[in-house]
Parts: structure tokens; sequence; C-alpha cells
């Protein structure tokens, strides 16, 4: 079978995973990305500016912002439902206490550094109460979520502005989306090669018809040692330019979606099945690791309006979920990968360089696959 191009290399033609002839178990979507989830946009805003010594307010600047809408933006003010998990909790993603309540995520996703998570929170409310104020409830508490990447970028210096959250948003399409070193993923380090964002779908056949299950990730975790893609050790035969020194830091945002339509705790349940993706590539969670994910359907319409009565809603039966646990497990491994392969070495605050994973080793590793 030929390869679709947009599995083999992002729009701005930096080569994907599947460009390196490994095919993972599973079948993408047409872009492999969680936009194959029908009306589901992502925009991003990148930051790179200067380099050398550390200046707080200054620079250098490795950071950005990205934005994911389950509607788009035309939809962004009716509610999906969701469900989230937390496999190791330091880190932030605002809202998360009313999903846990309701079952319901309301507005956009924005995914940023850790110590602009604040701006990126407010910017999405604004943009939200100012957009589509006269279709939403008076008050909003939409998701924004955080990964550190205080070794590339000077993240003290809080040079993401409600501008750039709201050239995210307002940015947001469908399609292929590009991957790496790109907006809340730009500043981002995996296993100690370079990394940022990743992403990958898969088409799950269920009751009769072709269901999307796509999944995002901001990946910033893991030592060189434990990398083990395919189970194979390969972060210990790849050494110089470890950047974390050891520690034990770093964290993982990840998203799915699905046109799928689940009810909140199946969503929770997917949302569980991600930290297996992680572990399938070397990552067991450490303390200083903020693990957090979150899922939600777009196969449920749902009132916006104070109503009476009953409302409906379909669901699959829980007996049936198996093969959706495996897409979601499929594509977070893969999405990682991505975020690592999707990219190119990167130097910055104080000359710190975070390395490319060589594509010649992975690809050394098609018969493990």
């Amino acid at each position: 079978m030929e390869i679709p191009a947009a599995w083999r290399a992002t729009p701005a033609g930096k080569t994907r995973l599947r460009g390196l002839g490994i095919a993972p178990e599973g079948r993408p979507g047409p872009c492999n990305a969680i936009t194959d989830v029908a009306g589901v946009e992502l925009g991003y805003t990148t930051l790179i500016e200067g380099e050398g010594p550390l200046e707080i307010g200054k620079g250098p600047v490795r950071t950005g912002v990205t934005a994911i809408l389950p509607r788009g933006r035309e939809g962004a003010w009716e509610p999906v439902l969701a469900g989230l998990s937390s496999f190791n909790g330091n880190g932030e993603l605002t809202g998360s206490h009313w999903i846990e309540e309701s079952g319901q995520l309301d507005g956009a996703v924005t995914i940023t550094n850790t110590h602009s998570v604040g701006v990126a929170r407010d910017a999405a409310t604004r943009w939200l109460r100012r957009t589509w104020g006269h279709k939403v409830n008076l008050w909003a508490l939409p998701v924004a979520a955080e990964t550190f990447d205080g070794e590339l970028n000077d993240i003290d210096g809080h040079h993401v502005t409600e501008a750039h959250v709201l050239a995210a948003i307002e940015g947001a399409r469908g399609g292929p989306i590009e991957l790496g070193s790109v907006g809340g993923g730009t500043g981002m380090i995996t296993y100690e090669f370079k990394a940022g964002c990743g992403s990958a779908s898969r088409e799950v056949e269920l009751a009769g018809r072709t269901w999307t299950v796509g999944v995002f990730v901001q990946s910033n975790f893991g030592l060189r040692r434990e990398f083990r893609p395919f189970g194979v050790p390969l972060g210990r035969s790849i050494r110089g330019d470890e950047i974390r020194s050891g520690r034990s830091m770093g964290s993982i945002i990840g998203v799915i979606a699905t046109d799928l339509p689940l009810l909140p705790l199946q969503l929770k349940r997917l949302a569980r099945r991600m930290p297996m993706g992680v572990a399938r590539t070397g990552g067991f969670g450490h303390n200083g690791s903020g693990d957090i994910f979150l899922a939600f359907s777009t196969g449920n319409r749902l009132p916006t309006a104070p109503e009476g009565g009953l409302h409906s809603a379909a669901w699959l039966p829980q007996d049936a979920i198996d093969p959706v646990f495996e897409a979601v497990v499929q594509a977070t491994e893969e999405a990682i990968l991505d975020s690592m392969v999707a990219n190119e070495t990167l130097v910055g605050r104080d000359g710190n360089r975070a390395i490319a994973l060589p594509h010649e080793a992975l690809a050394g590793l098609r018969d493990a696959v």
C-alpha cells in the first residue's frame, strides 16, 4: 500500500515516523492527526527569538501556545462530553474540577509552558465570552495545560501574551497539522532529545461504521536511558548531549478526540489508557512529571441553555470498547515518537542544546515493528 503524503511528512516537509518506513499498528485517518476527527481544529503560535545567555524578560525565547477547538471556532460555544485522568499530578490543567463534576468541556483547550498557563486560560476565557457570550453561560472554565520548557526558554520572562493565545485560537484549522517544535511544544524535550507536539489517529470499525480516534501530545518527559521504542533500549546506545543530567523532571499533556459517541465515564477510561502509550516508548511517570490526559467526544449534541424535560444520548456498550482502548494506546505511542522524529536540534538559553533524535537509529528498528 502506498503511504499517503500526510503520513510521511508534515506540511512544512519534516519527516514523520512513517516517512522512515516504520509502520506502527493500526490504520490512521487521512492526516494521521487529531484533526481527522471531523470538526476538530488546531492552531499554533510559535515564539523563537534571541540566543546566548539568559536575561530574564529578554530571552532567549523558545516557547509558544497551542489551541485545540473540539467543534472548531464556529462551534466553540457548544460543549462536548469529556473525561480526564492524572497519571502523575505534578502539573496543571485548569477546569479539571468542572470536567470531573459535570463530564463536560467548554470552549478551547490551550497548552503552553508552565509559567504561562494563567494567561492562556484568561485569554481563552475572554475570546469565548467576547465571541460567543450571547450563546454561552455567564461564566467560563476553559482548559489550559502546561509542560516545562525552562531548559531552553526564558520561562520567567512570561513571553506568551494574550495576543499570542488569541492568534493560536483564531488560526486554528482542520486538515494536516505541523508537528515538532511548534506552538506550546517549541521548547520541549523527550528522552533528552528535542521533542514537542505530536499527533496521530486511528480508524475503528464499530456498530457498522468507521469512527476516528485522534490523539495530540505535548511531549516533554523521560531520560535518555529510558527510551525504548518498540521495546528496543535504543536510548542506551545514543550517548552525548544529555540535557537533563539525570533529573527526574518533565511532563506530558495528552488530548484524545473522537467522533464515537461515548459517555464521560467512558472518556475517562480512554484517558486512563494514554499512559500505556507512554510506557510503550519507555516512560513510567517520574515524580517530577505532570502526566495529565483529557478525552472528549463530539458524538453527542448537548443542550447549551437551561431547558426542562429530558435529553437523550447515544453511547457504545462497555463490552465493545476494547478496540477504542487499543486505538488510544497505538495513537499515543505514535504521537510521542512523531513529536521527536519531526524535529531538529534546537539551541536555547545559555547555549543549552537539545539534539534531534537521529533518524537513522530509529529507521534501523523497522524489523522490530
